[in-house]
C-alpha cells in the first residue's frame, strides 16, 4: 500500500505500512511533499512503532514484560490496513490494531497529527490469554536521523528547576527516568536531540514529552547500526500493572514536535497546541499571601492586605495554607479540609465578601491528596494513607500521601472540596503537592498508576460539579509540570523561588514547554525569602511581566513609593495581557551570556526584554537584534515601562525608530549598557503602509 503522510505547519510523519506487522515511522521532520513508495527507499531504515527484536531493533524495546514460567518474543501481526483520517496540511489521525495470537496479547496504536505540527502517540495493550501477563514498560518511540548528534535536557531541585544540560548523543542509551510519583522538580519535561550546536534560533531539533503526572522515562538511543530513536511513556514499577484476559492497559499521550530553525518553532507549536484544548479567560493578575503572611491569618492583617493589593491593580485574592483546623504550622492539620472555627469563628466569608467588594476575585489553597499524621483524618482512618498497613513510609515535610484510588478516600475529599468551593464561591483553587511519593502501595502492589488517575478523576470531577472554578497546580513549585495535569488545569506555579534571577532561567527554559500565561511568575518581596538576595523591584516585576502576573509580597510594608511603582508595572502588564498571552514566544540567541533577549511576538505588535544577569567579559553591548519580526514589514521601536536606572542608553530609546524586521532582526539596534539585575522593555507597533515616514 502507498505510505501514510501526516503534514501539517511544515512538518511531515511518513508512516510506512507495506508488511504484516505494525507500521514503521519512516521521516519525521521537514515537509516532503507528496510521498510515492519509491521515496522510501533512500530514507533510514527505522524500527516498527513499537521496536522490538523481530522487526531488527536490537536496542530497549518498545514493550517489556511476561508471563510466569514462559516467553513468548512477541511478533505483531496487523489485524488489517490502518484507519486514516488524513487532510493535507491539516494533520491527521492512524489507528492501528494488531495481535500475536502466540503470545496472547493485542495492540492498538494511535497517531494523531494535530494542525500546529504536533505529534501525539499512544498504545493500548490487552491480555488475550488466561494467564495473566506481567506489564513492565510500553513507550512511544520516533525515529531521529544520524545528524540528530546532541541531546538538551533539564533537570533541578526545589526553587531551582529547569536546569539545562547538553552533551553529544552517541551510541547507547540516554534515559531520565522518573520515580518520586509526581513529574518532579528534576523531571526533564522535554527531551531534545538536534543537530550540534542548535540554539533557539538557528538547528534541527526534535523533542518528546510524556503527559503524565506520575513516574516517566524519556531516553534518546543510537544503535551502533546507525538507527535512533527518539522515545517516552510512564515509568512501571514491577508488578504495577498485570492484564488477566480482556483487561487493557493505556499509555498516557506522548508528544513529540519538530523545528527546522530551532527551539522557538519547537515550542511554538506546543504552546499552540496547549492554547487549542479550550478557551481560557483572560488571567487576572493574582496576589497570593503566602510570603506575606504566611500561618498568622489574622483577619485584620489580610483585609489591610486585600485593600492594599486591590489599590494597585491585583483582580484576584488567594488565601494560602493555614485556614484550616489545627493548621498553625506545617506539622498538623493536613487532612481537615474544615475552616478553622478559633482562627475564622465567622468562616472565611468576612474575608471573601470584602475581597468582592474591592473588584477583586477569590480563591483558596489546597493540598487534597496529602495528610499530616498529627491530623483527625490520621487518626481516624489511618489505612487510609497509600503504604503498606504494617508499615507507612518515612515521612516527608511531617506528611503522608492519601491513597486517592480508594473509593471512600475519593469520595471524602471531593464531598469536602465540593462543599468549600460551592460555600465560598471559590473562583479559584491553588492545588499544591508538597512531597514526593515513596513507597506507594495500593492493594498490594505499587500504586502511583493508580493514584495519577485518580487525582485526574478527582480533578474532572470538581471541574464538572464547578464549570467556571479554575485550578492551578503547585507541587512545591514546580514538581508537577506536564501535558497531563495542564490537560485539566489552569496554569502551573513555576517555582517557589520567586527570586527574579533565578525565575528568569526557570521561565525561560519552562517556557519550552508551557506558555506564559499558563506559567505563575509573582513580583516577591525586596529580600527573596528562598536566596536572601536583594534585587529592585522593577527587575522583579519586569520578570513576572512575561507570565501569569501575580504578587507574593507584603503590601502593607510597602512604601508609597513601591506601591506606585507596582500599580505602573501591573497596568503595563494589563495593557500588554492581550500580546503576552497569545503571541509567539522568541529568543535571541545572544552572543552574551550575561544578557537574555526574550520577546513575545504578534502580527503587528512585538514586546521585548533585553535583560542582564550579571557583568560580562565585553567592553560593550552588542547589537540588540529582535527575532520573530515580520522581515517585510516596518516597526516603531520605542522603549515601555520604566527606564533601568544607572543604564548607559543609545539614542533610540529616547527618539523611538522606524526599521523593519528584517533590519531589527538581522542587523538589530545599539545595545544597551544595563547594570547587573536590570531590564530594558521595548515595544514595537508596525506602521501601515503611507504612515512609515
Amino acid at each position: 500500500m502507498s505510505p501514510v503522510v501526516l503534514s501539517a505547519a511544515g512538518t511531515c510523519l511518513v508512516l510506512d505500512a507495506t508488511g504484516p506487522g505494525l507500521p514503521v515511522v519512516r521521516h519525521f521532520g521537514a515537509d516532503l511533499g507528496p510521498v510515492t513508495g519509491p521515496v522510501l527507499a533512500p530514507l533510514l531504515p527505522a524500527p516498527a512503532l513499537l521496536p522490538a527484536q523481530g522487526d531488527g531493533w536490537y536496542g530497549r524495546p518498545g514493550l517489556a514484560g511476561g508471563r510466569p514460567g514462559e516467553h513468548w518474543p512477541v511478533r505483531w501481526t496487523r489485524d488489517g490496513p490502518p484507519e486514516v483520517e488524513a487532510e493535507a496540511g491539516r494533520g491527521g489521525r492512524v489507528r492501528t490494531a494488531a495481535a500475536d495470537e502466540r503470545a496472547g496479547l493485542r495492540l492498538v496504536s494511535e497517531l494523531v497529527m494535530d494542525p500546529h505540527g504536533v505529534v501525539m502517540m499512544r498504545h493500548e495493550l490487552t491480555g488475550a490469554s488466561a494467564s495473566p501477563y506481567r506489564l513492565d514498560g510500553l513507550t512511544c518511540a520516533v525515529p531521529l536521523p544520524a545528524r540528530a548528534g546532541e541531546i538538551l535536557d533539564f533537570t533541578g531541585r526545589w526553587a531551582l528547576e529547569k536546569s539545562p544540560q547538553r552533551r553529544a548523543l552517541g551510541d547507547g542509551v540516554w534515559a531520565r527516568e522518573n520515580r518520586r510519583g509526581r513529574t518532579g522538580h528534576d523531571g526533564t519535561g522535554l527531551l531534545v536531540a538536534g543537530t550540534p550546536g542548535f540554539g533557539f534560533r538557528h538547528g534541527e531539533v526534535w523533542a518528546a514529552h510524556a503527559g503524565w503526572s506520575g513516574g516517566h522515562v524519556h531516553y534518546a538511543e543510537r544503535v551502533p547500526e546507525g538507527a535512533t530513536l527518539l522515545a517516552a511513556g510512564e515509568l512501571l514499577e514491577p508488578g504495577e500493572i498485570t492484564l488477566g484476559e480482556g483487561e487493557s492497559y493505556r499509555t498516557p499521550w506522548v508528544y513529540f514536535t519538530w523545528s527546522g530553525d530551532g527551539l522557538d518553532t519547537a515550542a511554538g507549536r506546543l504552546h499552540d497546541h496547549l492554547r487549542s484544548l479550550r478557551d481560557r479567560p483572560v488571567r487576572p493578575v493574582t496576589l497570593n499571601n503566602w510570603e506575606a503572611t504566611y500561618f498568622d491569618h489574622d483577619l485584620d492583617r489580610l483585609l489591610a492586605l486585600a485593600g492594599r493589593a486591590a489599590e494597585v491593580g491585583v483582580e484576584r485574592f488567594v488565601l494560602d495554607d493555614g485556614w484550616f483546623r489545627g493548621r498553625r504550622g506545617d506539622h498538623a492539620g493536613l487532612g481537615d479540609w474544615y475552616v478553622d472555627e478559633d482562627v475564622w469563628p465567622g468562616g472565611l466569608h468576612p474575608l471573601a465578601t470584602r475581597v468582592r467588594e474591592l473588584g477583586m476575585r477569590f480563591g483558596l489553597w489546597f493540598e487534597p491528596e496529602m495528610v499530616n499524621p498529627d491530623s483527625v483524618l490520621a487518626r481516624e482512618h489511618p489505612e487510609w494513607i497509600l503504604a503498606r498497613a504494617d508499615r507507612p513510609p518515612p515521612l516527608q515535610r511531617r506528611q503522608q500521601v492519601l491513597d486517592l484510588a480508594r473509593p471512600e478516600v475519593f469520595a471524602h475529599l471531593l464531598g469536602r472540596l465540593d462543599a468549600l468551593v460551592g460555600e465560598y464561591r471559590l473562583d479559584y483553587v491553588k492545588w499544591d503537592h508538597n512531597r514526593d511519593i515513596a513507597e506507594p502501595v495500593h492493594d498490594g502492589v505499587p500504586g502511583v498508576h493508580a493514584q495519577t488517575l485518580a487525582v485526574y478523576r478527582l480533578i474532572d470531577e470538581l471541574r464538572r460539579r464547578h464549570p467556571a472554578l479554575e485550578i492551578e497546580s503547585c507541587s512545591s513549585g514546580g514538581a508537577r509540570i506536564d501535558y497531563g495535569i495542564l490537560a485539566r488545569t489552569d496554569r502551573v506555579w513555576t517555582s517557589d523561588s520567586n527570586d527574579a534571577l533565578d525565575r528568569q532561567a526557570i521561565q525561560r527554559w519552562t517556557g519550552l514547554l508551557v506558555p506564559p500565561e499558563l506559567m505563575g511568575a509573582h513580583v516577591g518581596a525586596p529580600r527573596d525569602h528562598v536566596t536572601g538576595r536583594s534585587l529592585p523591584l522593577a527587575f522583579r516585576a519586569a520578570t513576572a511581566l512575561f507570565g501569569h502576573m501575580g504578587v507574593e509580597w507584603d503590601l502593607t510594608s510597602a512604601g508609597r513609593a513601591e506601591l506606585d511603582e507596582l500599580a505602573v508595572w501591573i497596568a503595563l502588564h494589563k495593557r500588554l495581557r492581550p500580546l503576552l498571552h497569545a503571541g509567539r514566544v522568541v529568543h535571541a540567541d545572544h552572543p552574551d551570556p550575561s544578557t537574555l533577549v526574550h520577546g513575545v511576538v504578534a502580527p503587528g505588535r512585538a514586546v521585548f526584554a533585553c535583560v542582564r544577569l550579571a557583568s560580562g567579559p565585553g567592553s560593550g553591548p552588542a547589537p540588540l537584534r529582535l527575532p520573530g519580526l515580520d522581515p517585510a514589514a516596518r516597526y516603531e521601536v520605542r522603549t515601555a515601562g520604566p527606564l533601568p536606572p544607572g543604564a548607559a542608553l543609545p539614542e533610540w530609546t529616547t527618539a523611538p525608530v522606524r526599521l523593519t524586521g528584517a533590519v531589527l532582526g538581522e542587523l538589530g539596534l545599539p545595545g544597551p549598557g544595563l547594570k547587573p539585575a536590570s531590564v530594558l522593555l521595548i515595544e514595537l507597533d508596525a506602521v501601515a503602509p503611507g504612515q512609515d515616514g
